[in-house]
């Protein structure tokens, strides 16, 4: 994978948004290879960490 800078992007109240070409390490410390935009859970109630799965719209996150 060719080293690209990524982009970042909070969006208010919901994840946060990644573009371009990255590596995500997840809890058990694995390498993630993606290219985005990607989706990254801020609300801590995804039950796909590290991705969003759209539970902030239920969790009246704020962020």
């Amino acid at each position: 994978m060719s080293e690209r800078k990524a982009t970042f992007r909070v969006n208010r109240g919901g994840p946060l948004e990644v573009t371009g070409k990255f590596r995500i390490l997840d809890a058990r410390g694995e390498e993630i290879e993606k290219e985005g935009p990607v989706y990254l859970c801020r609300c801590g109630g995804s039950r796909n960490k590290p991705f969003c799965d759209d539970t902030h719209k239920t969790r009246d996150f704020k962020g």
